[in-house]
């Protein structure tokens, strides 16, 4: 991820905001984008701003870090900012104007073998999206090249959770990731997700886990 360090800013998005119609709208894109990512990235900016020696932190140590010996309020604002950017940028990052692609690469090896084929880990990956309660995520990771599927609550991710997790790819449950076109049909909006992945992106991603 680029801009990895304080002060975080707000990359733009790859693709224009209506890009990814008809499946997820430009209203939603630009609402995600411009003012709930924003809001973390500011958020984030003015907890480092207060603490300097949190500063030289890059984004995923500030994901990993043992908060235990830091007061509440900043353990839980690090938490829930440093995650809602990470996970965010990863959300956006992964995402195209859609192309009718499948997997590539050594990801798509991997998905065959683990998975069986590309279809069963559609399914399990809207099946762990809709098990998340309220907010959330679902989560494609790779451990020490082994693909799963998880969830996390919130803001929290996986290279906060375990070391060795690796996420591949990220789908946000988020109601404000989908109620302006899907309104409360979560499913709905996975299937659309599933259109506009960024099969070559989510091919680096994984590629990453082995370095």
């Amino acid at each position: 991820m680029e801009n990895n360090y304080y002060p975080f800013v707000n990359l733009p998005l790859p693709y224009d905001y209506s890009a990814l119609e008809p499946y997820i709208d430009a209203k939603t894109m630009m609402l995600h984008h411009d003012r709930h990512l924003q809001s973390y990235i500011n958020n984030l900016n003015e907890l480092l701003s207060e603490n300097p020696r949190l500063q030289r932190l890059s984004l995923e140590q500030l994901c990993r870090l043992d908060t235990g010996r830091l007061p509440y309020e900043l353990k839980t604002g690090i938490k829930n900012n440093a995650g809602g950017v990470y996970n965010h940028r990863l959300y956006f990052e992964s995402l195209r104007k859609p192309t009718g692609t499948g997997p590539v690469g050594m990801l798509a090896r991997a998905i065959e073998g683990q998975f069986g084929d590309v279809k069963r880990l559609f399914d399990e990956l809207k099946k762990a999206g809709m098990s998340v309660f309220g907010s959330g995520y679902a989560w494609l990771v790779s451990e020490r090249g082994r693909l799963g599927i998880m969830t996390t609550k919130n803001q929290d991710n996986p290279i906060g959770i375990e070391r060795g997790l690796c996420p591949v790819l990220t789908l946000d449950v988020w109601e404000h990731a989908y109620y302006l076109k899907h309104y409360n049909l979560r499913g709905d909006y996975i299937d659309d997700w599933w259109q506009v992945i960024d099969w070559d992106r989510a091919n680096s991603n994984y590629a990453e886990c082995f370095k």
